[in-house]
């Protein structure tokens, strides 16, 4: 039986990730504060931006809380298992 366990991040992939979104996030807000056009066409970028933004965190959670419920899917069917294989016994009377 293989047991499937989540693997954890570690704090420096965490750091790396967090890093590299505030500059790719600040890059961005500093391009289009630079941009040579008109305001309203800053403004519509800033809100793209912004939704881009907000949009990548929902997704990241509906990805998180779906192999969250897979996995305790998994650990309830194994546990359906253990309890069946624990019940079993091969030398049991069949009356």
């Amino acid at each position: 039986m293989t047991n499937t366990t989540p693997t954890k991040n570690t704090n420096a992939f965490f750091l790396q990730a967090g890093i590299s979104f505030a500059v790719a996030l600040l890059t961005m807000v500093f391009a289009i504060f630079y941009l040579p056009v008109d305001p309203w066409i800053r403004a519509f970028l800033g809100l793209g931006t912004m939704f881009l933004t907000t949009s990548s965190f929902t997704l990241a959670k509906c990805v998180r809380d779906a192999q969250d419920d897979n996995y305790v899917v998994t650990r309830l069917d194994q546990a359906r298992v253990d309890k069946i294989l624990a019940e079993h016994d091969p030398f049991k009377n069949i009356a």
